[in-house]
């Protein structure tokens, strides 16, 4: 389970929005992501770290999407799943198995 966030949503759109928007002024791009960290008191790698998964997520920048990394957690989840059902049909199978090569009294 994810931890809670620290942030609301609103407030992370806004902030990763005014970032992006300030460091597509060449004069302004310098230190874009702090100012504007400051004036919203976040932290500035939280931003940061919003500001280049956005970039991703918008094509800009290469990685992983969220998109993509929802994907993966949830085919991980599936894997799990399948691998401990797999584990509990072997044990019940070398179960039964077993009951069979047993000689049965008449």
């Amino acid at each position: 389970m994810a931890a809670p966030r620290k942030y609301p949503d609103e407030l992370r759109e806004r902030a990763t929005r005014m970032a992006v928007e300030a460091r597509q002024n060449p004069a302004a791009r310098d230190g874009a992501i702090a100012r504007t960290a400051d004036q919203l008191g976040i932290n500035r790698e939280t931003l940061r770290n919003w500001v280049v998964q956005a970039e991703v997520d918008a094509g800009d920048r290469s990685g992983t999407t969220t998109d993509q990394a929802q994907r993966l957690a949830e085919l991980e989840r599936e894997v799990h799943e399948l691998r401990r059902a797999d584990a509990i049909l072997k044990s019940a199978s070398a179960f039964f198995a077993a009951e069979l090569d047993r000689p049965h009294i008449r």
